[in-house]
């Protein structure tokens, strides 16, 4: 999804048309104070951002991103000046358009920097308020590290590898503890899920969890 920031509503209403028209969904708001509710959802891939809004700019918005989120930025504005250019650069800003612009030029500058963030991204998985960094082995929630156990991680890997798929209580035990050749007790599983739902928690206005527990069978992360 791609998020339009911009006040001039022709522009907004022919970028949007624009967009959609190449198959991106896409999001829109008119300010700074519209843009925070956007700012949450975990479903932008990237934000279209002018520069001079009716209540701030772009920059502020930029750096507000930059808390939480490393999706690309482009900058789409009037001010081809080049301390503004510069600035949007330095504050995290991946690119900078200036107006007017040609519709090829746009579209071509988005694609390179959706492949590029997805390239840089590595592997790493995203739902919900939740990203898991498979090579670090850190899970963070609205870009808050969570303290989570090896064990619980190797846990969450292997549900998320099977997303969709039950996997059953004996593969976990296999895979996590008995490789080990220590002998474990079988509510240790049932106690270290329940930790691992408790820290991931719900997300949503449904509260909609993670994993879903399969009685007497195993668990299955929600795809």
């Amino acid at each position: 999804m791609i998020a339009i920031v911009e006040d001039e509503k022709e522009l907004q209403d022919s970028l949007k048309a624009l967009l959609e028209s190449r198959g991106y969904d896409t999001v829109t708001a008119a300010s700074c104070a519209q843009a925070e509710g956007i700012m949450g959802d975990r479903q932008v891939d990237m934000y279209l951002l002018d520069v001079k809004l009716p209540d701030g700019s772009g920059f502020d918005i930029c750096r507000d991103i930059r808390k939480t989120s490393e999706v690309p930025v482009i900058f789409l504005t009037s001010c081809d000046d080049e301390e503004s250019i510069v600035t949007g650069l330095d504050i995290g800003g991946d690119d900078y358009i200036t107006k007017p612009f040609h519709t090829a030029e746009l579209l071509s500058r988005i694609s390179a920097n959706l492949r590029r963030s997805k390239f840089n991204a590595g592997n790493i998985y995203r739902k919900g308020d939740i990203c898991v960094d498979f090579d670090r082995y850190k899970i963070t929630k609205c870009g808050e590290e969570l303290n989570i156990s090896s064990n619980e991680f190797a846990i969450v890997h292997m549900l998320i590898e099977n997303k969709g798929r039950v996997v059953r209580r004996d593969t976990i035990f296999e895979q996590i503890w008995d490789i080990h050749g220590n002998f474990v007790e079988y509510n240790t599983l049932t106690v270290a899920m329940s930790r691992i739902k408790a820290k991931l928690g719900t997300y949503g206005a449904e509260h909609s969890q993670y994993i879903e527990t399969i009685r007497n069978v195993g668990y299955r992360w929600i795809d």
